[in-house]
């Protein structure tokens, strides 16, 4: 059974890109967010995104930050990773730069968002895996091993 997990990205830069990702069907990935639904939902405040987030969140296992140039500076990725972490789901980030955008071809590698962050289990440092997959194939990279990554945080995050 595929586990089911939240995707955590920047919209506007990357969503093409975690379109890619989510249609592998690897693993069972919260609903996609139409441009126009995300905006409705940034309109009404950061308390109506934060529920959001809470209610998509909720019933997943592990959160997926697919990282793309500026996802580390995105206000909302950071509250995903936060809430993820103190929650106990599981938590990687993929680099998703060499998966083509149709629109802007492919991108500049971004930062690795979680080093804003000191990740403790009890009183030892962790830190979630991060993978950059093969430039010249990474799709078939993602695809190939999402699921024993996704596995592989959420076995880390149980300690």
């Amino acid at each position: 059974m595929a586990r089911k997990i939240f995707y955590s990205f920047h919209f506007d830069n990357d969503v093409m890109r975690v379109q890619q990702v989510r249609n592998m069907g690897v693993v069972e990935g919260n609903t996609p967010v139409s441009p126009n639904n995300w905006e409705e939902v940034k309109k009404k405040g950061a308390a109506a995104v934060e529920k959001w987030i809470d209610d998509n969140m909720s019933g997943k296992s592990c959160v997926v930050v697919l990282i793309g140039t500026d996802t580390h500076k995105r206000p909302w990725v950071t509250h995903e990773i936060k809430k993820a972490w103190e929650d106990g789901k599981g938590l990687l980030g993929i680099h998703i730069h060499n998966l083509t955008c149709p629109n802007n071809g492919k991108c500049t590698k971004g930062t690795n968002p979680f080093d804003q962050f000191t990740f403790k289990q009890g009183d030892k440092a962790v830190t979630p895996k991060v993978y950059d997959p093969k430039s010249t194939d990474a799709y078939n990279d993602i695809a190939a091993n999402l699921s024993a990554w996704v596995e592989s945080a959420i076995k880390q995050r149980n300690g």
